[in-house]
């Protein structure tokens, strides 16, 4: 290495590595790691984990909560449901039997025992009227009876004359026992009457006398023989229970099976029956629940039975159907035609009657009462004629109609019939002429621009937008600002007679059967209407077709 410091400057700064010994210049700082650059912030690692865990737990709680919807207990089926329920009720019968077996087992061995230990009791007093040092000698006393007696204080003891165990009466007074059987014994009191007591070398049933001297005898048999029946019989019924139970759940559900087998039957015929097209045209329905299934012997034969009667009475219904309705129709027609008459009798003669008579102030009200309501109804005999010519499905008059130009005309109309409400155009500059009945398309747009008129409170904006929604559809949209249409009323609005019970503004005098005309014209036209509302926002969107 050369020694000139000069060479030595140049080479390191031309990047010639420094000897790993070399030492640190004086005035430099010591170089620390950025903790950004080696390890990730603490902060940031827990929100990390404390994201990852709830991450988890909702994962985990939505798992949950499917794996209860899928087993819960309304979607067992109903075999699974009998099954459950016949083991169900076995088993409380079987609770039922058991208790009452093990009560009753219970009562008698211990009545028993009773009897036994009350014998033992008077034997022993007669011993002790006799001779107090015969107690403790258990002469004619059943094994393992145990006897003992508190004399001045001391607790003579003895049991069955066991040399080993219990002395004579003339050799020890007292027999050694732990203190524990001392204190047990000595807290029996004859106001006891039959007690149980453990001690050291086993369990005992005793009773104590007091004697005419004052004395207390005690007297015992030992009670783990009935301990030992009782278990013994409660693990019989326990076994005996869980064979029967085992056994029942497999033949009952073999059974409930077979017995619930024509119910897929039914099902099956039903299933199909609901997807038939059973709304319009002529339907023949030749579905019918198979003889199997359909019986008077049993409950679900009487079932496929009424299934079958109710298929024949909707067949016949349906073959009648469009007679039927061709019927109505025409009488619709006919009652309309002969409504307009007396209506208009109705209406000239109370304009006669207001022009000519001097009416009091409530007589005027009333009149004014039935003018309004006879041109209500001849409102609703317009629309009636109107739907049953739609009905009969006859051709429409198509003409070239100039769609921009309708569309303003009828706005201006409304601008002048209604001027509480705000009337907007969205129009494109180009025409549009389309081929269809201009009264008809007029008519439309009458009934949906008179609908959000009626149905919105004042100064709300209706605008009405004319569009090219593809090569061969041209879309008409009516659209408000006001409250929207309830979500639950939205699916009927377009049926006949329909009306919301708490309309949106809550004006009256509608016969529900604007929107109903709107949808058979449009259709007749071969095109679609829909619904779009929410608060706030309301538009009724038309789709007609250009090539017809």
């Amino acid at each position: 290495m050369s020694s000139d410091p000069a060479k030595n400057d140049i080479d390191r700064s031309e990047g010639a590595p420094e000897p790993l010994n070399s030492p640190a210049p004086q005035n430099a700082e010591p170089v620390t790691a950025s903790p950004s650059s080696t390890a990730p912030s603490p902060t940031v690692g827990a929100k990390q984990f404390n994201s990852s865990a709830r991450k988890m737990t909702a994962q985990a709680g939505k798992l949950r909560q499917e794996a209860q919807e899928r087993f819960a207990f309304s979607r067992w089926s109903l075999r699974s449901k009998m099954v459950l329920a016949t083991l169900g009720l076995l088993t409380a019968i079987c609770f039922i039997v058991g208790m009452i077996s093990y009560a009753t087992m219970s009562l008698v061995l211990n009545n028993q025992l009773n009897v036994a230990v009350r014998d033992a009791s008077s034997r022993v007093t007669t011993y002790y009227a006799q001779d107090v040092l015969r107690v403790t000698s258990m002469q004619g006393l059943n094994y393992g009876t145990m006897v003992a007696y508190i004399h001045n204080g001391a607790l003579e003891t003895g049991l069955d004359g066991n040399p080993q165990i219990v002395a004579n009466a003339n050799v020890s007074k007292k027999m050694l026992l732990p203190d524990s059987d001392m204190r047990t014994l000595t807290d029996i009191l004859p106001s006891d009457g039959f007690t149980d007591r453990k001690f050291t070398f086993g369990s005992y049933r005793l009773i104590a006398t007091r004697q005419s001297d004052g004395n207390i005898v005690l007297t015992g048999l030992p009670n783990g023989e009935i301990h030992d029946a009782l278990t013994t019989l409660v693990l019989t019924i326990l076994l005996v229970s869980a064979s029967g139970l085992i056994m029942m759940g497999l033949i009952g559900t073999v059974i409930i099976r077979r017995a619930m087998a024509p119910l897929d039957k039914l099902a099956a015929v039903a299933t199909r029956v609901s997807k038939l097209p059973l709304d319009e045209g002529e339907v023949k329905l030749a579905e019918r629940v198979p003889p199997s299934a359909a019986n008077e012997f049993t409950e679900i034969g009487t079932v496929g039975l009424a299934l079958n009667r109710m298929l024949d009475n909707v067949a016949f219904a349906l073959q009648s159907r469009q007679r039927s309705e061709t019927k109505v129709r025409q009488f619709v027609a006919d009652a309309s035609h002969e409504l307009r008459t007396p209506l208009t009798a109705i209406r000239g003669y109370t304009e006669m009657i207001k022009m000519t008579e001097e009416l009091s102030a409530s007589g005027e009200k009333s009149l004014s009462r039935v003018e309004s309501q006879s041109k209500r109804m001849g409102a609703m005999v317009e629309d009636l004629l109107t739907l049953a010519r739609l009905d009969e499905g006859k051709p429409l008059e198509l003409n070239d109609t100039e769609m921009t130009q309708l569309v303003v005309e009828t706005v201006n109309d409304m601008k002048v019939a209604i001027t509480d409400h705000q009337w907007k155009l969205d129009l494109p500059s180009d025409p549009f002429i389309l081929k269809a009945d201009s009264g008809g398309i007029r008519q439309v747009l009458l009934n949906l621009l008179s609908n959000a008129a009626k149905h919105t409170d004042a100064g709300t904006v209706v605008t009405t937008s004319l569009r090219q929604a593809d090569a061969n559809t041209l879309r008409l949209t009516v659209a408000d600002n006001g409250p929207g249409i309830p979500k639950e009323f939205q699916s009927a609005i377009f049926d006949r007679f329909s009306r919301v019970d708490v309309a949106r503004s809550g004006h009256d005098g509608t016969t529900g059967l604007g929107l109903s005309i709107v949808q058979a014209i449009v259709a007749a036209h071969g095109g679609t209407i829909s619904l779009a509302s929410e608060p706030g926002r309301t538009q009724f969107i038309v789709d007609l077709p250009r090539n017809q």
